[in-house]
């Protein structure tokens, strides 16, 4: 990775390795821009090795299937009016219903302005084939920015992706035709998992443009992706993508954190963006002053955060993505796979 000179970067080298030990991680500042330069900006940062430039705070496109449409599509078109370029969807969100807003949404020139990311649970070349295509269709777009594959949940996913006739194929096929640009994963499980996935891949010298994780104060205590993954993604120079920083809610349930502390937290770890759910104005302009006031935190605010939700973290109760079958779409609806 190239290094980042002190004039860019708020850190002096000594203060960010101290940062890198508080959290558990060993990372390189890299091109990463950390902190806004101005408070009414978002910043944007390096996603990988692709070349792009991502928002800190990405949309969670499950969550404006929620609301009524018009304000769906209404707080996509605010949170890019305010500096949000990174929208977060997935084929099975709401039976569709996310994609098809976005897809409104991004009418009338505001497609130019984001990357925009989608995922497919599809494991079979057929199948995946035709979930991209239906992708493409409800979002309204000739291309799709980056697609993931979703809910990397059980250890048998990534045999099934890369085997002949598997889910790789479509993609990778789709990406020749124009049709996508960067390839990534996804899910929620168990860092254990991740890890064999980016390991297939590595055997089938395959290198992901993005993963997208779990990454929260209580992760980093409890099957902890941050201490597990994300020095392997940093490594291999693999866009980091933050998700569930709030744990759906629950977190901020335990009583010790605000949703501030919670995205900034996410935030001050090497991440490219922090994907967080956004069902009303009041919650996006949350995550918008969160951004816009991040700066790096000093280690020892890291370290009371981590001691502030040490014990409430350590059953995993507040993380049950990772605990309970819940979450888990695909296990629900094995259909979706095939």
């Amino acid at each position: 990775m190239n290094k980042r000179s002190k004039s860019h970067h708020p850190l002096t080298r000594r203060e960010f390795v101290k940062l890198a030990v508080a959290t558990g991680i060993v990372a390189s500042a890299g091109s990463t821009g950390w902190a806004a330069e101005a408070g009414n900006e978002i910043p944007r940062r390096a996603l990988g090795r692709t070349g792009e430039k991502i928002s800190i705070l990405g949309l969670g496109g499950y969550h404006i299937g929620v609301p009524d449409e018009a304000e769906g599509i209404a707080i996509v078109r605010s949170a890019i009016d305010r500096g949000v370029n990174f929208m977060d969807n997935c084929w099975d969100y709401n039976g569709g219903e996310s994609e098809v807003r976005m897809g409104k949404a991004l009418r009338d020139g505001y497609r130019a302005k984001v990357f925009l990311m989608t995922k497919i649970d599809g494991r079979s070349k057929t199948g995946a084939a035709k979930q991209i295509d239906e992708s493409l269709q409800r979002l309204q777009t000739d291309h799709i920015d980056l697609m993931q594959f979703h809910e990397i949940v059980r250890l048998t996913d990534p045999d099934g992706i890369f085997a002949p006739g598997g889910a790789l194929e479509a993609v990778q096929a789709a990406k020749q035709a124009g049709k996508i640009r960067f390839i990534g994963f996804t899910g929620h499980k168990d860092p254990d998992i991740h890890l064999r996935m980016l390991e297939v891949a590595a055997k089938n010298n395959f290198r992901f443009d993005a993963v997208q994780m779990p990454l929260n104060v209580m992760d980093a205590h409890f099957r902890s992706f941050e201490k597990k993954v994300l020095p392997a993604l940093v490594k291999d120079d693999i866009g980091v993508l933050a998700m569930k920083s709030l744990g759906f809610g629950a977190i901020l349930q335990s009583k010790t954190v605000s949703a501030t502390e919670c995205l900034q937290y996410a935030m001050n770890l090497p991440t490219a963006t922090v994907i967080t759910g956004m069902e009303s104005m009041a919650m996006l302009d949350q995550g918008v002053a969160a951004a816009r006031t991040f700066k790096p935190l000093p280690p020892e605010q890291v370290a009371a955060l981590l001691a502030r939700t040490a014990d409430a973290a350590a059953s995993g109760d507040y993380e049950k993505f990772k605990t309970s079958t819940q979450f888990d779409g695909t296990l629900h609806n094995p259909q979706w796979t095939t």
